[in-house]
């Protein structure tokens, strides 16, 4: 049967479908120079030949990765000279405040667990040939740097002494609490606190003196929180991007243990990707419950209307939501 499309539609779905498989060249050109610390070699103009020395690698082949990087828009060339552009500057330079490259890292791992997308479609489970725990982690911050004191007071702190973060991996959120003057307990597994530790302690440093008061105000639990006791008399509890890693009867678990540990008139916050009750838009969302197929055992992404549910069962009385870019904050009170 026709589609109905002339020759000029079909060449623009055609078009359209090259953009999606073609998509992986450019994203694996990236990951190769940030594996190298590429960028934070061409602060300054080198040559391909010159760099390749730097580097170890071979010259022809890092003369075609660097026009390849230049064609992306990530490197100038003049000449024979390479040097990042603005974007590589800001995003890609490893002493950068808003550095990318953690994050890249982490993509880089979850490249070789997407390749094998076809056999968990058949198996039903994840394939995890790669694991970065440390990447992983400072990924986390390098997403989260950007949107946690919008995220925060969106959250409200008012009348809140003592929170949460539930998961809190870098200690990015929990650093923005606790500049607020909340007593903060981050929550996670004994590697990830060490990971966190060493974020919050370079982070430090580069405040004012008067402005590190705040960092007294954390503390630290280290546990499984599935399985763990999670502590008790918090006002807030934060619970960001953790569910997408679980199965429904785990988060359900979860919220009851995190309101038998709040106060009376607590409140939980849970912040996660934005998904439609459909859980096929945005694009972005549905890709990314793929990415917890491949990587864990029931995770994927979930709806607000699911979550909202799951927050009544476990014994919540009301719910309300608020939309941030792209994600969504659901707030469960007593």
């Amino acid at each position: 049967m026709s589609s109905g499309l002339n020759r000029a539609g079909i060449s623009k779905h055609a078009q359209e479908l090259r953009r999606l498989w073609s998509g992986f060249q450019g994203s694996r050109v990236l990951f190769t120079a940030n594996n190298y610390r590429i960028f934070d070699h061409l602060k300054k103009q080198k040559t391909a030949a010159s760099l390749a020395k730097d580097l170890g690698t071979d010259k022809r082949a890092t003369e075609i990765l660097l026009d390849a990087l230049t064609g992306l828009g990530l490197l100038n060339k003049q000449k024979k000279l390479y040097k990042n552009t603005a974007t590589a500057s800001e995003l890609l330079v490893s002493e950068k405040p808003f550095y990318q490259g953690d994050i890249i890292r982490h993509a880089s791992t979850l490249w070789d667990n997407w390749s094998g997308l076809d056999k968990t479609l058949k198996t039903g489970n994840p394939c995890q040939m790669s694991q970065n725990h440390e990447a992983f982690i400072l990924a986390m911050h390098n997403l989260s740097v950007f949107k946690a004191k919008e995220v925060v007071r969106a959250i409200g702190l008012r009348d809140a002494r003592k929170a949460l973060d539930l998961g809190g991996g870098p200690g990015t959120y929990a650093m923005e609490i606790a500049k607020k003057g909340i007593h903060v307990v981050l929550f996670d597994r004994p590697e990830t606190i060490r990971i966190a530790r060493r974020v919050i302690n370079k982070t430090v440093p580069a405040l004012k003196a008067r402005s590190r008061k705040w960092v007294k105000g954390i503390d630290f639990i280290r546990g499984d929180f599935i399985i763990d006791d999670i502590g008790n008399g918090y006002d807030i509890i934060l619970i960001s991007q953790i569910f997408h890693a679980y199965p429904e009867k785990d988060n359900i678990g979860l919220l009851k243990k995190c309101r038998n540990a709040l106060n009376t008139n607590g409140r939980v916050v849970v912040q996660e990707f934005l998904i439609d009750e459909g859980r096929t838009r945005p694009a972005q969302s549905a890709l990314f419950a793929v990415n917890m197929l491949v990587n864990t055992s029931g995770g994927r992404c979930y709806s607000q209307g699911e979550i909202s549910e799951w927050c009544l069962k476990a014994g919540f009385k009301r719910t309300r939501k608020r939309f941030i870019n792209d994600n969504i904050l659901i707030t469960a009170e007593m």
